[in-house]
């Protein structure tokens, strides 16, 4: 049973080993995003780039759904759930080193959807629901949807989604491969920490590394990215993680990592 404060703080933070889950716990709105939350996602996510024992994060939604999106009703008093430089829900325009999977039951929607298309991988229960129905309020979705999810998706099966305003179905966005992980119902949270725990037990520098190519390397002709790639990760093989990683293969033991 959720303490008093549990019940009434917006975003819940538990550690697990290097695992941090973050939780919307706005059940009662179906976690629709309102500043506070912003507020809270923001320090979440930066409470897990600054540990240096934490190296995966788990976003997810408390009472079985993700997230609404925008909170409407505090929208309409005046507030935002934008915060500079960082966007919706202090997530859609932040720079997250760590990686970042989204647990995903219930909708996700408009910007919730957003939320988990900000996080690098998307585990979710087989009746989830993703969508868009910003063009049915006269609006588009800003915070990456428009963007990122022609990039996850093929092109027109992005479009559509974003046309026409209608959901897409788990089964569906995963064979589309939008989904790492199809779940049965009320299970995305356990796999998604399954899977965070395998990327947890890799080198966290690598970890970092690799999300930075990805980011810095979209768009970009193979030559470019090549030397964007090299002076982003010339410092690895010479870190003591890498020392360590090789070390321990010869010796056929567990790497023990120093984050450095």
């Amino acid at each position: 049973m959720s303490t008093t404060s549990e019940a009434t703080t917006p975003v819940l933070v538990e550690r697990r080993g290097g695992v941090l889950t973050i939780t919307i716990n706005r059940p009662a709105q179906k976690n629709a995003v309102n500043h506070e939350v912003a507020v809270g996602l923001a320090a979440a996510v930066d409470q897990l780039d600054a540990d240096p024992e934490l190296s995966v994060g788990v976003l997810t939604g408390a009472g079985g759904a993700f997230s609404a999106g925008m909170d409407l009703k505090a929208f309409a008093r005046g507030e935002l759930p934008v915060l500079p430089d960082r966007g919706f829900g202090g997530l859609t325009r932040a720079v997250v080193r760590k990686p970042l999977i989204a647990a995903v039951e219930g909708w996700a929607l408009g910007g919730g959807f957003e939320l988990a298309l900000a996080c690098d991988l998307i585990v979710a229960a087989d009746n989830a629901r993703f969508g868009f129905p910003e063009v049915t309020r006269g609006l588009v979705p800003s915070e990456g949807g428009l963007i990122r999810l022609p990039r996850r998706l093929p092109y027109h099966v992005a479009v559509r989604v974003v046309l026409t305003g209608e959901p897409l179905p788990a089964a569906k966005a995963e064979q589309y491969g939008l989904i790492t992980e199809l779940t049965a119902p009320g299970a995305a949270l356990d796999k998604a920490r399954e899977l965070a725990g395998h990327i947890a037990k890799n080198a966290p520098l690598a970890l970092a590394a690799v999300k930075e190519v990805l980011r810095a390397t979209q768009g970009l002709n193979d030559g470019d990215a090549f030397e964007r790639q090299d002076q982003l990760i010339s410092g690895l093989p010479s870190s003591q993680d890498a020392h360590e990683g090789a070390r321990a293969f010869v010796e056929k033991r567990a790497p023990v990592w120093h984050g450095r």
